[in-house]
């Protein structure tokens, strides 16, 4: 069992910065990675950026060269850096943690957090 609290959510303009946390507890030695996913209304949920275990990192296309995804020591605590902004970027962030269970990898998902980008 793991459990997931975000942090860092807000508004900001267009071109500005923004940093995401995301803090794992309990069963915490069982992740395999852990990632950010967003979903704005009338869109499908996509991933943004995941930083597994052995410190492989994938990033969406949309996000490549201005997201930073990052852990603190261990990847218990890992840290979005999200520069230039844009209004696209407008969405629900949530934090992921993949974990192995019985039919495989089990998710546990964080509460959300409310991303606005506008001027």
């Amino acid at each position: 069992q793991v459990q997931l609290v975000e942090s860092g959510g807000g508004l900001v303009q267009p071109g500005g910065s923004l940093r995401l946390s995301c803090a794992a507890s309990g069963r915490t030695f069982t992740i395999y990675a852990m990632a950010w996913y967003r979903q704005a209304p009338g869109n499908q949920r996509e991933l943004v950026a995941q930083l597994t275990r052995d410190d492989t990192i994938t990033y969406a296309d949309s996000v490549a060269g201005r997201f930073t995804i990052s852990k603190n020591k261990s990847i218990d605590t890992v840290t979005l850096q999200m520069n230039s902004l844009k209004p696209e970027d407008t969405a629900v962030y949530t934090c992921n943690a993949k974990c192995p269970g019985r039919r495989g990898l089990d998710d546990y998902w964080g509460q959300g957090t409310q991303v606005t980008v506008s001027s």
